[in-house]
């Protein structure tokens, strides 16, 4: 392991293999950084396309552009991507390997014991948290998937997709569509921007009063806040045309807060999106889907449960994820994973080291030892 500042590092940029997923894991800004910091940036054919990126520009920031993912994990010492690996990318796991991505390893434990059993240094965007809490990495995406959310909603509530016919605005003498937001976070506080601006009837549920209190004050009554208690929750829910669920507990899985019964008092043709689905899911009837098959009908409402929302708004979506990932990459670039870990924020990133599981709360979901680095 490197712990030489400045020493050149190998970095790789695959192509991602998760359905439609367009995001891919570095912009062409992010290769020039790692190139001025002296690291070799290796880009797989064609990884950019999909968010509009040609290998031409990749080029002119100094990238290699190689042939296959097979030569970019081979080379690669440290792998910058979107997704965590899928099953056919296991055999290009290897030791001492820096994985830099979303990981989400509470709801993906297969992937979880991979790591652990071929030693490789997982260090997960959604678990890079400051002192107070904040999630940099994952805000990006949350904001993304958060404002996509309502946009998603409003679609599916429509008659010919199966939803019960409404608009979210309404029209002067007709009444609005009623949105749950459940959790107040980055996530929560984007649906419910995109929600007043078409002018639904909006309540937010956290247990936070400080948050609650934040969203009441920003938004000036036009958003109901409430406290989250099953009694809340259950109301809200039952009344509501569309639910977003945005709850998250870094490194663990989601609670589950919306219960089966709670969906079976809906309307039919009412619309659920789990944007937590990723990490397990708040809601009980939730399962992932893909963009090719992203809906589920349960008791007559409609489920949207994409895992990967951002793929799909992949130009957005992949340069805000570069301009937060990137300057943690570099430091992990620069320093190796020991000396960058005396960074408190990328400490708390590392779910696996080295055959052993890192962060307590990724430990405890799979339930394994958790060790100190």
């Amino acid at each position: 392991m490197r712990s030489v500042e400045n020493s050149t590092m190998i970095i790789g940029v695959p192509t991602e293999v998760k359905t439609r997923e367009y995001r891919v894991g570095m912009i062409p800004a992010g290769v020039r950084m790692l190139r001025a910091h002296g690291h070799q940036v290796l880009v797989q054919t064609g990884a950019g396309i999909g968010s509009g990126i040609p290998d031409e520009a990749y080029q002119q920031a100094g990238a290699e552009i190689v042939s296959g993912p097979d030569a970019v994990w081979k080379r690669a010492e440290m792998i910058f991507k979107v997704k965590e690996p899928l099953k056919e990318e296991y055999p290009r796991l290897r030791e001492g390997q820096i994985l830099y991505t979303y990981l989400h390893l509470a709801a993906a434990p297969e992937l979880g014991q991979e790591l652990i059993r071929r030693g490789v240094t997982g260090v997960a965007y959604e678990t890079i948290e400051l002192d107070g809490g904040k999630l940099p990495l994952l805000q990006p995406m949350s904001a993304v998937a958060g404002r996509m959310s309502i946009q998603v909603a409003a679609t599916y509530l429509e008659k010919e997709r199966g939803g019960k016919g409404i608009l979210l605005g309404g029209v002067p003498g007709v009444r609005r569509g009623r949105v749950a937001i459940i959790g107040g976070g980055v996530v929560g506080q984007n649906a419910a921007r995109m929600a007043i601006g078409l002018g639904a009837l909006v309540n937010v549920l956290d247990i936070n009063p400080d948050t609650l209190a934040y969203i009441d004050d920003i938004y000036q009554g036009r958003v109901n806040t409430l406290y989250s208690d099953p009694v809340s929750i259950e109301e809200s829910v039952c009344r509501a045309d569309v639910v977003v669920g945005g709850v998250l507990v870094a490194g663990a899985r989601a609670p589950r807060l919306v219960t089966e019964a709670m969906i079976k008092k809906m309307e039919p043709g009412s619309v659920i999106v789990d944007v937590a689905v990723d990490q397990g899911g708040c809601i009980e009837t939730c399962h992932p889907t893909t963009h090719d098959d992203p809906t589920f009908t349960v008791h007559g409402v409609v489920h949207y449960c994409v895992a990967n929302m951002p793929g799909a708004v992949a130009h957005t979506s992949t340069f805000a994820l570069n301009n937060a990932t990137i300057s943690y990459g570099v430091k992990i670039a620069d320093l190796g994973i020991v000396e960058a870990a005396k960074q408190p924020a990328i400490l708390r990133g590392i779910n696996t080291y080295r055959g052993k599981v890192i962060h307590p709360a990724v430990a405890a979901a799979l339930g394994v030892e958790h060790h100190s680095l």
